[in-house]
Order: structure tokens, then sequence, then C-alpha cells
């Protein structure tokens, strides 16, 4: 579809949930999308995911820490992959791997601000490879911006609710990582950055979901002071 028909999607910032996602998916023509919103401390709250596939993608760079999410937020620009093969011997080969497996060909990231501040990232797949025209980028930066004060409340209040359910397309709290995190931060002696690449680092040495080995650390059946280096 060429750029001068592309459809300008109204944006309604009452949304919620599963609808922050929807627009991007219409009006982008792409196959998913899921919304993630960071703090200060580095925390990150997915807010929606439009479908299981846009869940894993966002999951997956979660857990391994590389992928076009990271380089949006570190960056503050938007990152385009628009063949996830041409990935596997660049920047995420893992990631890419992964994502493949998943059943996405093309991956992108749109960083959300609020002023001059990146406060999260809208990650977009297709199962298929494509571009993504000048005038879609364009077009998705904008969104991406729009939704972001939308996406923050809806963080901050799932945030505030311990009863908050996840599942394969619901928002991911990871509060098990966060508090995993803080545990190996103390037993090791180390940063908040080191601690969640070594839990990182062990969920996929071992084949575990970062979610169960980090549910083990908070129990206490696994202590990383206790494992070999």
């Amino acid at each position: 579809m060429s750029a001068a028909s592309t459809p300008i999607v109204p944006f309604d910032s009452t949304l919620r949930g599963h609808g922050l996602c929807e627009p991007f998916v219409t009006g982008l023509f792409v196959d998913g999308a899921s919304i993630s919103v960071f703090d200060f401390a580095g925390s990150q709250v997915t807010v929606c995911a439009s479908d299981a596939t846009a869940a894993r993608a966002e999951s997956l760079q979660f857990e391994l820490g590389e992928g076009p999410h990271w380089e949006a937020l570190a960056t503050g620009a938007p990152v385009m992959c628009p063949d996830i093969t041409k990935a596997l011997s660049g920047s995420w080969p893992v990631f890419a791997g992964a994502a493949q497996d998943a059943g996405i060909a093309a991956a992108f990231a749109f960083p959300m601000r609020i002023g001059a501040a990146t406060v999260g990232v809208v990650d977009l797949y297709c199962a298929h490879p494509r571009w993504l025209d000048a005038h879609q980028i364009s077009l998705a930066s904008s969104m991406a911006d729009r939704v972001a004060i939308a996406a923050v409340r809806m963080a901050t209040r799932m945030a505030d609710d311990p009863h908050a359910a996840e599942n394969d397309v619901a928002p991911a709290l990871r509060r098990e990582v966060h508090q995993a995190t803080g545990m190996i931060q103390a037993q090791l002696e180390v940063s908040a950055t080191e601690a969640l690449t070594r839990l990182r680092s062990r969920a996929f040495a071992t084949g575990m979901p970062i979610g169960e080995l980090a549910a083990s650390v908070v129990a206490g059946r696994t202590d990383f002071s206790a494992l070999p280096d």
C-alpha cells in the first residue's frame, strides 16, 4: 500500500488495554503490536499486546536483553528490521533466531516520548518480511508519542494493583523478576543491571523461562551466591 493511501488512524487516549495496541495494527497494516513502559529504576511494565506472538516478541527481548526494543530505548529513535534473517549476523543474533522460531519475519520499535524523556517502546511485528515507508514511520512515531501518557497511566495503575493477572496477551508486570533482581544484587553485591544480566544469562543457559527462575530465587530455592561461576 502506498504512503498516500495509508490512513491516518485517529487515536483515542481513553482507550485501555488491548485497545491501546489496536490502532498500530490497523493503521500500519502490521500483524501485531505491544506497548511497554519503563520507570526511572529500570522496571518494565508491558501494558498491552495485541496477540500472543506480539507478547512473545516482547518477552523474548526482555529475557534476552537484546533486540530492536532495547535499541529504540537506548537511542530514542525508531529501529527498523524489515527482514529478521538479516539480524542473524548483526546486533541481535540470539533474538533474531528466537524470533524466527516464533514466526516473526520483521520487527520494528518506536520510542514513546513525553517531552524529551523516552518512557517506553511500541514494538511491532510482521509474519512476513516488509518495509515501512517514510510516511508509515512518521505515522508510527507520532502515534507512539500520542499513546505515551495513556500507557504510563495504565502502567502506574497496574503496578499498584496486586491482583493484576498475566497471560499470553495480558500485561506483564514481572514483579518476581524485579524482586529476584534485588535479591541477586544483595547476594552477589553487584549493581541492579549486573544482577538482571546474571538472571537472564542463567535462564538462557539452563533453558528455564526467566519468570520461573525468578520465582525460584524469590522462594529461596535458588541462591546465586551458591552457583558456580
